[in-house]
Order: structure tokens, then sequence, then C-alpha cells
């Protein structure tokens, strides 16, 4: 599941905080609208599952403007908006590292609000299962085969523009769905939620990578 973990972090902040609209939007301005609501969101906490090659697993993950806490199946990553940390607990690990902007694209979802903007080509796409009737279908194209995700499809739906789910292939042919199963706006989250807590994890074996 480290694949999918990798590209995880990228997805959820893509299908997050899309607000009601009162005209028929076109595929940039509700990706625009996103970004500008998750900024004013306040503390999100998202609960989600995803289904994967590898099998299902379920996962929440918190944001609080450019910091999150992400706890998935035996991986938990905590980022201050400089410093992360990812905890393995079946080896019982910390790796410490300080992301470059660039190592972010992929690892923080507050820094892939931006990731529409360039190197995708976006266009509203028509829902090919009947059960997808009620949603509105976003599709993301990448527009060189190196991007390690190709191709991105977010269902939002029509009448509150609640994020549904998350379809992704990756460079290489893996696919990988995530659905949102609960979302929450609003949360009071203090700063020290999103630091690696030395004192609940006292026999972790510290691997510092700055």
């Amino acid at each position: 599941m480290l694949k999918i973990y990798k590209f995880l972090l990228c997805i959820c902040m893509i299908a997050f905080a899309l607000p009601a609209w009162t005209q028929q939007p076109d595929a940039k301005g509700i990706l625009d609208r996103t970004a500008e609501t998750f900024k004013n969101a306040g503390g999100v906490k998202i609960a989600f599952t995803v289904q994967a090659p590898e099998g299902s697993s379920t996962g929440v993950i918190r944001l609080k403007g450019d910091k999150f806490l992400l706890e998935t199946d035996g991986v938990t990553t905590w980022f201050d908006g400089c410093t992360q940390w990812s905890y393995l607990a079946s080896s019982d690990e910390v790796n410490i590292s300080e992301p470059t902007a660039e190592e972010l694209q992929s690892i923080n979802p507050y820094a892939l609000l931006s990731l529409y903007k360039q190197g995708y080509n976006l266009k509203l796409g028509k829902a090919d299962n009947p059960r997808f009737s009620s949603l509105y279908k976003v599709v993301l194209t990448a527009t060189k085969r190196k991007q390690d995700l190709q191709c991105i499809i977010l269902y939002v739906t029509k009448d509150t523009y609640r994020p549904e789910r998350v379809s992704m292939a990756q460079r290489g042919g893996d696919t990988a769905v995530i659905i949102v199963d609960s979302y929450q706006t609003g949360e009071d989250y203090p700063d020290t939620l999103f630091v690696f807590d030395e004192k609940a994890h006292p026999t972790a074996e510290v691997i510092d990578l700055r």
C-alpha cells in the first residue's frame, strides 16, 4: 500500500470543500473554488476508503492550512509546515525529513491544491454509470507521460458539490479509487497535533533524514 499511500496525499485535497454554485461551472472553475474554499475552511477532517489492486484500506486526514496529520493502516504522517514525521508501526520507526517544495507536490495536500494549474488538461466528463448521474465528473489528464499521475477523475454532487470519490491512474497502469466517507470543516486543531509526539512512541527508532 505504500505506493498508494504516496499518492493518497496528492488526491485528497483535490476532492475537498467544494461549495454550492448558482450557475453551471466549468472544470477549472470547480478546482479554483476548491482551493479558495479550503484556505478559508479552518480545520478539516476527512475519513476515506482507498480501493486499490493490493486491497482496500481506510484512513483519516486532518488539515489546517499547510499542516496535516494523516492516519492510514500502519502509517501515520505529521507535517507542521516545515518538518515531516512518518511513523511505521510495523517496524516501530519514524523517519524525519524536511521536504522540498518539489517533494511537497507529491506528499503535501495543501501544496497539491495547485496541481491542476500545471501539467494537466481539464474537462467536464459525462458520467458513464447511471449511479453517477447526480454527480459532476471532472477529468484531469497529464500533459507529459513522465508525470506520476496520468489521469485523475473527480466526482462531486451536483446539488451540494460534496466530494464523493476520486479515481486515479498512475504511470505504469496502476489504478486506485478514493471514496470520501465523511467530511467535516471548522475543526479547532492545536498546532501540536501536527507534530510527532516522542512521549507517545518512546521505543520508536528515529531516522533523521534531514
